[in-house]
């Protein structure tokens, strides 16, 4: 075993940056080439199957991705406790995916929708097993982003080439399907084999299986809620309308998850740090992270959404073809989840659950799952895709607001009204700018130029209005030339 460095946030945050960016890259190169092949129909089963396949994830996991993190983090520096907790963790996990495995192949069996794409269903339940050899909580746990970089980098790569090679008509579903699928088993495989570097294979005595259980329940009934207010979205248009309504939706979502990605990169990396500053008592440092970790949530999240608010037809246009136009408007009213969701994972995954909040958690995303899903049913029959958006507008603005009702007092020590108004200013001007460019000759050419300028002129104004996180952005860049010239 070798033994886990811990890296500066900033070089976490690096790492994990440049997995997010990936991920962002990868959809713009995949998704046209996917949405002309196999159309919205050929989109709408894989996006059908994918999230009924996330829902027997989730229940096989109980949790754990989140749990583990937490329960890993808190024991890093004890190597004989570490090997403990990660075995009794795989263990119990085995027997709930078990559980999980079970009850997804009956579905498929006793439910006529799931029948009718079985083959597909079948490809993605082989990733429901695979999923617990991932261990991914072990790693960022531990902090170990640059594996978890270069890994899903590499894995993406390989996936793009069997698209490219195998994907070539409709009928070609399953194949895509199963490539996705492929490229997430040969991750979680690799991560199996390489844990060993980091923890003893040999049994220690005395595991405590079912000690994680209540603690990993909290944690799984916070994703069964978040679940319902993501993925349920395209099963109750699944179920209510049709595959196609699904296709469109999958569409209308596809740049708001990249962006959310963006913007909760910093916060894929604070969890382990501050567990760990809860659990030796570093208080300040704790403060001082949340402070930088909320203003640069609004930094990128309030622009981000206004500019694909504006954005939105040629965005779509962009990634598919004008058979999508359907998605323009429900792109629109799901883009402030993007704030919306930053803040909500900022106040309750980076901070509630470090101090130990799990049941304010909890309650905050059953409220929103609830009003979700009761918004759902009324609103789908009707509205249709946009109404499916709309819910999930609603469900996280309560979510977010129920979290910082709770923290309240902490929120006064982290909010800065001036830099608020400083970025709201900045993005209403940038804004402007992109009706310049509203009938550019194609999609690509308005949304570069567009983008440019509007980047250009937010950033200038913070710049020169001496925006608290733009001027500690440029200090950490002055400090890197310094360095580099000495």
């Amino acid at each position: 075993m070798t033994q886990h460095k811990q890296a500066s946030i900033k070089i976490n945050f690096i790492m994990n940056f440049i997995l997010t960016v990936s991920s962002f890259i990868f959809p713009i190169i995949t998704f046209p080439y996917i949405s002309r092949t196999l159309l919205p129909l050929g989109t709408g089963r894989i996006a059908f199957a994918t999230s009924v396949a996330s829902y027997a994830t989730m229940l096989g996991m109980v949790g754990i991705p989140t749990y583990g993190i937490r329960a890993v983090a808190r024991v890093r520096n004890q190597q004989r406790e570490l090997n403990k907790t990660v075995q009794e963790i795989f263990f119990f996990n085995a027997l709930t995916t078990l559980g999980a495995l079970i009850l997804y192949l009956v579905s498929i069996v006793l439910v006529p929708r799931f029948a009718e794409d079985k083959t597909l269903f079948l490809i993605n339940g082989v990733g429901i097993v695979f999923n617990l050899f991932g261990m991914e909580w072990l790693y960022r746990g531990l902090e170990q982003y640059r594996y978890i970089t270069v890994r899903s980098i590499a894995f993406k790569c390989l996936s793009l080439v069997l698209m490219f090679l195998l994907v070539h008509s409709t009928s070609d579903y399953l194949i895509y399907g199963g490539i996705l699928v492929f490229a997430t088993v040969g991750a979680n495989v690799l991560n199996f084999i390489h844990a060993r570097h980091y923890i003893s294979f040999k049994l220690e005595p005395n595991l405590e299986i079912w000690r994680h259980f209540f603690p990993a329940l909290q944690f799984f009934l916070m994703a069964v809620a978040t679940t319902i207010y993501t993925s349920l979205d395209s099963v109750m248009l699944g179920m209510m309308i049709g595959k196609e309504a699904v296709g469109y939706y999958d569409a209308a979502i596809k740049i708001k998850n990249i962006l959310i990605s963006l913007v909760t990169a910093l916060g894929g990396v604070l969890l382990p740090r501050l567990s760990h500053y809860i659990q030796t008592e570093q208080h300040e440092a704790f403060k001082r992270v949340t402070r930088k970790a909320f203003a640069f949530v609004c930094f990128a999240s309030i622009p981000l959404s206004t500019y694909f608010i504006a954005m939105a037809e040629p965005a779509i246009l962009f990634l598919s073809k004008e058979q999508f136009l359907p998605s323009v408007f429900p792109m629109q009213l799901v883009m402030p989840t993007i704030v919306l969701i930053g803040l909500s994972n900022l106040l309750g995954i980076q901070i509630l659950l470090p101090l130990g909040k799990e049941r304010v958690v909890l309650s905050s995303v059953c409220w929103g799952a609830v009003l979700n899903f009761a918004l759902n049913l009324v609103l789908i029959p009707s509205w249709g895709v946009a109404g499916a958006a709309f819910s999930t507008l609603l469900a996280e603005l309560l979510v977010t607001l129920y979290q910082a009702w709770y923290l309240r007092d902490q929120l006064r020590e982290m909010v800065v009204l001036a830099d608020l108004a400083k970025i709201g200013l900045a993005t209403v001007l940038a804004t402007l700018s992109t009706f310049l460019f509203r009938h550019w000759i194609s999609p690509f050419w308005t949304l570069a130029l567009s983008a440019s300028v509007f980047g250009l002129i937010y950033l200038a104004i913070l710049w020169f209005s001496r925006e608290q996180f733009v001027s500690y952005l440029g200090q950490m860049a002055l400090g890197f030339l310094k360095r580099r010239k000495a």
